[in-house]
């Protein structure tokens, strides 16, 4: 595999494609035990803090059965207007319920409303009976156990549908903001519920009528998700929030705080950080032909140019200076033929303080082969190289030296 610094193949840009690069951005210094912060407009992750160590999520690892029982709904599976039964099981939850019992039949679209606002834990536990491959909530725990994998949630696992302490109750930072994502990306149409202020079941319960979120009020841009809190994992939060300027959005989580109060002012203090602290550039847009072109071994031409699919877009600090540290990188040498659209290499952008980022770089032509002649050329070539720079100092065609 070999590379090429990015700047000699950018020559010729102008500064608007190419050359914000930043200087290092100030890392957000939290309070929590362990947060994780995800631009998901450019997909860059902002800051990670023992964002993969998996620990006690509290309610907040309802998402996963709001996600399930999603699914289920759009497959058809689980309708809004159906009504559910509440088991003995259900109704015996504490902390925060809906106050459901045994007489009542629920629609899906309150029980929701009751996760999503209320906190209800018996309203996850009527969902997760009805959805459970053998009718019970551990059935359930284990179904949204083996659904979290699939999905990439490596550092899941679930002992009930609600975040009712249990040791084997345990999701990571990382693993809240990908299905916080796969929420807001997968399901729009059921994203507005995680917005509302709030919703007085039934009259049941007047003392539990408000959403716990505490960002939702701050005109912040923040709509969503879901908080948690018990005394092993303290209080913690994954929310959502959009830049009314920028459009970006981010999704952030954090765990571990010692208050209602500190949850609330750091939530407000990362929004502000990852809007205020960043912004995006665009560095390359698709079908841009890079000035440099790759050397191709046999081929009817000597070169082919190099392009990107997509445009390129990152985020950059915005103290920004001269230049993104950067380089491209591709398996040599390129052989003849070459196919308009066919994966070269990889573009990998370093900006100071953020994680790398890998774009795929493209042809931007064809190069059919060709030939005996194009061989003894490419031949001649290389060994013309080997005189010139010795032995020890040559490299094969279509290798970056």
């Amino acid at each position: 595999m070999q590379t090429r610094p990015l700047r000699a193949l950018l020559a010729g840009l102008t500064l608007a494609a190419f050359g914000l690069a930043a200087l290092p951005a100030q890392a957000f210094d939290t309070k929590a035990r362990a947060a994780y912060v995800v631009d998901i407009t450019t997909d860059t992750a902002l800051l990670a803090k023992e964002a993969d160590v998996p620990l006690p999520p509290a309610s907040m690892s309802k998402l996963m059965t709001l996600y399930v029982a999603f699914e289920a709904i759009r497959d058809g599976r689980l309708r809004l207007d159906e009504e559910l039964p509440v088991s003995q099981h259900a109704m015996n939850y504490g902390g925060s319920t809906m106050f459901l019992d045994t007489t009542d039949r629920v629609k899906v679209s309150d029980l929701i409303q009751g996760i999503i606002v209320l906190s209800g834990n018996d309203a996850c536990a009527v969902i997760a009976e009805a959805l459970s491959p053998d009718g019970t909530e551990a059935g359930f725990a284990r179904y949204m156990t083996q659904r979290a994998q699939q999905m990439g949630m490596t550092n899941s696992t679930f002992a009930n549908s609600n975040g009712w302490p249990d040791p084997m109750q345990r999701m990571s930072m990382r693993d809240l903001a990908l299905l916080a994502t796969r929420i807001i990306e997968d399901f729009p149409e059921f994203y507005a519920y995680f917005n509302e202020r709030e919703f007085a079941f039934d009259g049941r319960a007047p003392d539990n009528v408000h959403n716990r979120n505490p960002l939702l009020s701050m005109g912040i841009g923040a709509d969503g998700l879901k908080t948690g809190h018990t005394e092993e994992a303290g209080y913690g939060l994954v929310g959502s929030a959009v830049d009314d300027l920028s459009g970006r959005r981010i999704v952030f989580v954090y765990s571990g705080l010692d208050s209602m109060q500190t949850r609330a002012e750091e939530g407000r203090s990362i929004v502000n950080w990852a809007f205020r602290q960043f912004k995006e550039s665009t560095l390359l847009e698709a079908g841009e032909v890079l000035p440099t072109r790759l050397p191709v071994h046999e081929g009817d031409r000597p070169d082919v140019g190099l392009t990107v699919a997509e445009d390129v877009t990152t985020l950059v600090p915005v103290l920004s200076a001269e230049g993104i540290a950067s380089e491209v990188v591709f398996d040599g040498p390129v052989k003849a033929p070459v196919i308009a659209g066919q994966e070269l290499g990889h573009l990998i952008l370093r900006p100071e303080g953020l994680p790398e980022k890998r774009v795929a770089l493209i042809a931007a032509e064809a190069v059919p082969h060709g030939g005996f002649k194009a061989k003894l050329q490419s031949a001649a070539r290389y060994l013309l190289r080997r005189m010139n720079e010795g032995p020890d100092e040559a490299s094969p065609e279509g290798v970056a030296s």
